[in-house]
C-alpha cells in the first residue's frame, strides 16, 4: 500500500470538500452550486425535505373518494402529467380539417377556441394511453393555435416520449421550441433533460436538471438524484476516454517519494562479476530509484529488462521496480502482471508480496490481498515492512484495533521506521483514545526530531480538534524541517494543511490560497494543492478559475476513480457556468436561495 504521506493528500482534499459540504451558504452565493460530495455527485445543497414539482400548478377535478388518483410526474412509468394552463374547453363533434387557408382566415377567437378543444382532446387520447392520436391531436392545436403556446409542444414531447419505442429526438425538439416560448417551463425542461439522458447527451442533460434544480430551489428531489446520476454518467463515460487514450506517467514526485518511502530501505541484489548489459543498466536504475531521479528510473528499467538480466534474482528485482511504477501510473494489471513474475521468479522476495496486495486492494479484493500477506509472512516472518502495510489495509477497512496491533509488531521488529510509530498513534486516535494518541505523537516526535511527517500529522489531529493555532504552528514547525533537509523537492503536503487550517480558522481565503500556490511552485503537480485550490477558488465564486483548477486534477489523476471524481466537480462547476449564462437574472436572487437553505439544513 502507499504510505501514511501518500495517502495524507487523499485526507485534504477530504477535509477541505467536507468543510465546503459544511458551508453550503459561502458556496452558494454566487456561484449557483457547489460540488460537495467526495467521489460521487453531488454536487447541489437541497434540505432533507422532498416537494413534489412546481411547475405547472393546476386545480385537480372531482375525484371518485373510493379511488383517488394520484398526481404523476416527470418520472411516472405511463408518462408524465399534461398540462392545463387554460379552463377545459367542451368536447364538440369531430369537424373537418381544415387547410392553411381556412385556418388563417378564421378570427383570432375562433382558433383559440378550436386549439383548445383539439388540447383536451388530446388529453383524453393521451389518458387512454392512444399516444400516437394525442400526437396528431396536439399537432393540430399547434397548427390552428393563433399563437404559439409552450404546453402544445411539451405535451406533444409526453405522448413521444411515451411511444413504444420512445421517440426521444422528436421529445428533444418539442421541447427546445417550448423552452424557446417559456425559458422557465420546468416540465418541459425535466422531460428534455430525460430525453437527453436516453440520448447519451450528457453535458446537456446535466445542462438541463441543474437549471431546473436551481429554479426549483432545489425542491425536487427527483431533479436532484436526475444530477447525481447525470453527473457520474458523464464523468464515468469522459473518464474512460481521456484513459484510453492517455500515455501512462508518473503522479507527482510528492506522491512517488511518498510510496517510496513507506518501504525501508533495503541492499542493491548483487550484481555478477561479468554483468550482462541489462545487469548494468539495471544498477543503474536502482542508483537513480536512490536519488529520487524517479523519471530516470523508469527508463532505465525498462531498458534492463529489454536488455536482459543474468539472473532470477535480477529478473526479479526488475520486474519488482516496473511493475511499482506501473502501479503508480495507474496500470493495475500491467503491475500485477509484473508483480506476479517477480513472485514466480522468487517466491522469498516479500517485498513483491506486499506490492501485490496493494494491487488487489486496488481492484477491490481485500480477501487475496491478506492471502499475500500471510504468503509473505511464511517467506520471512521477520520482514517488519509486511506488518506495516498490513495495518495500512487493515487501516482502510477502518479494522482500527488490528491495524494498530500490527504496526506494532513493525515497530517491535524496527523501531526506526516513522512511518509505524505515526500509524499508531492515528489508529489510536481513530479508536476514540484521544489522549493516548496524542501522547504517542508526542513521544514520536521526541524521537525523530529532524522528520516533519510527526508534526504534519499531529498537527491534522489538531486541526481535527479545531485546535487551529497548535495545529499550525506544527505544520510550520514540518514546513521548516522539509526546506532544511536539502532534499530537490521537499514535501510539501504541510504547506496545504497549513492554508486548509488558516482558512477554517480565519475564513480568510487569501493566505490559504498562498500556501497552496507556494506548494504547487515547488511540486507543480500536488494534486492535493490543486484540489484545494479548486475547492477554494469554488467558494470564492471565481466559477472559471475553478474550472480550471478541476480540469487540472483532472489530469492529474493517477486512476479511474480519482479521473472520475475531478471530472465530476469539473462538470459540475461547467454547469453552473452554464446556468448563469443562460439566466443572468437569477445571480442576484442565489445567496437569498442560499441562506433560506442553509437555516433548513
Amino acid at each position: 500500500m502507499s504510505s501514511t504521506s501518500s495517502e495524507t493528500a487523499t485526507g485534504i482534499v477530504e477535509r477541505v470538500q467536507t468543510f465546503v459540504a459544511e458551508n453550503k451558504k459561502a458556496v452558494l452565493v454566487g456561484t449557483a452550486v457547489a460540488a460537495v460530495a467526495v467521489g460521487g455527485a453531488v454536487y447541489y445543497a437541497s434540505s432533507s425535505k422532498a416537494a413534489g414539482d412546481k411547475g405547472d400548478k393546476k386545480k385537480r377535478g372531482k375525484t371518485s373518494a373510493a379511488a383517488p388518483k394520484k398526481k404523476k410526474t416527470v418520472k411516472d412509468r405511463d408518462g408524465p402529467l399534461l398540462e392545463e394552463r387554460k379552463p377545459k374547453a367542451p368536447v364538440e363533434e369531430e369537424k373537418p380539417e381544415l387547410t392553411a387557408e381556412q385556418i388563417e382566415a378564421l378570427p383570432v377567437e375562433k382558433r383559440g377556441q378550436l386549439a383548445a378543444e383539439y388540447k383536451l382532446k388530446g388529453n383524453n387520447a393521451y389518458q387512454a394511453r392512444k399516444f400516437s392520436d394525442a400526437a396528431a391531436l396536439y399537432t393540430k392545436a399547434i397548427e390552428v393555435s393563433p399563437k404559439a403556446e409552450p404546453v402544445f409542444y411539451s405535451n406533444r414531447a409526453a405522448c413521444y416520449m411515451n411511444l413504444s419505442p420512445p421517440k426521444y429526438e422528436l421529445v428533444v425538439a418539442d421541447c427546445d421550441k417550448a423552452l424557446e416560448l417559456d425559458t422557465h417551463y420546468l416540465k418541459a425542461m425535466n422531460r428534455r433533460a430525460t430525453a437527453l439522458e436516453a440520448l447519451q447527451r450528457y453535458q446537456e442533460a446535466l445542462r438541463d436538471f441543474t437549471a431546473s434544480a436551481i429554479l426549483d430551489k432545489f425542491n425536487n428531489k427527483a431533479t436532484g438524484e436526475a444530477v447525481e446520476r447525470v453527473l457520474k454518467s458523464v464523468a464515468t463515460q469522459r473518464a474512460h476516454e481521456i484513459l484510453t487514450g492517455r500515455d501512462p506517467r508518473l503522479p507527482s514526485f510528492t506522491f512517488i517519494n511518498a510510496y517510496f518511502a513507506a518501504f525501508r530501505p533495503r541492499a542493491h541484489p548483487e550484481i555478477p562479476e561479468n554483468p550482462s548489459t541489462g545487469d548494468e543498466t539495471l544498477e543503474k536504475a536502482l542508483g537513480a530509484l536512490d536519488a529520487s531521479d524517479y523519471q530516470h528510473a523508469v527508463s532505465l528499467v525498462n531498458e534492463a529488462i529489454e536488455q536482459g538480466l543474468s539472473t532470477d534474482v535480477l529478473k526479479a528485482e526488475a520486474l519488482n521496480l516496473r511493475g511499482t511504477f506501473k502501479f503508480l501510473m495507474g496500470d493495475v494489471p500491467g503491475a500485477k502482471t509484473d508483480l506476479q513474475t517477480s513472485i514466480d521468479l522468487v517466491p522469498s522476495f516479500t517485498q513483491s508480496l506486499v506490492k501485490i496486495a496493494s494491487v488487489y486492494m486496488e481492484q477491490s479484493d481485500p480477501e487475496q490481498a491478506f492471502k499475500c500477506f500471510e504468503d509473505a509472512i511464511e517467506q520471512n516472518p521477520n520482514d517488519p515492512d509486511i506488518y506495516y502495510h498490513r495495518g495500512q489495509v487493515l487501516f482502510i477497512l477502518n479494522q482500527f484495533k488490528e491495524a494498530a496491533d500490527n504496526y506494532t509488531k513493525s515497530t517491535e521488529l524496527d523501531k526506526d521506521f516513522v512511518f509505524s510509530h505515526i500509524q499508531y498513534a492515528v489508529a489510536e486516535y481513530k479508536q476514540g483514545q484521544t489522549a493516548k494518541s496524542m501522547a504517542s505523537f508526542r513521544r514520536t516526535m521526541t524521537a525523530f526530531p529532524d522528520r516533519a511527517e510527526p508534526y504534519n500529522y499531529y498537527g491534522e489531529l489538531l486541526l481535527d480538534q479545531q485546535r487551529y493555532q497548535d495545529a499550525v504552528e506544527k505544520f510550520d514547525r514540518a514546513i521548516e524541517i522539509e526546506k532544511n533537509k536539502g532534499t530537490p523537492v521537499p514535501n510539501v503536503l504541510s504547506l496545504v494543511n497549513k492554508g486548509l487550517a488558516l482558512y477554517q480558522w480565519r475564513q480568510d481565503l487569501a493566505p490559504a490560497e498562498e500556501c497552496c500556490t507556494e506548494a504547487l511552485a515547488i511540486d507543480p503537480e500536488c494534486d492535493a494543492a490543486v484540489a484545494t485550490l479548486a475547492q477554494l477558488s469554488l467558494q470564492q465564486g471565481r466559477i472559471d478559475k475553478a474550472v480550471e483548477w478541476f480540469g487540472k486534477q483532472g489530469e492529474l489523476a493517477r486512476t479511474e476513480p480519482e479521473l472520475v471524481n475531478a471530472l465530476t466537480y469539473e462538470y459540475a462547476t461547467r454547469s453552473q457556468v452554464e446556468f448563469l449564462k443562460n439566466y443572468p437574472e437569477m445571480a442576484g436572487q442565489l445567496s437569498q436561495i442560499a441562506s433560506s437553505m442553509s437555516a433548513q439544513v
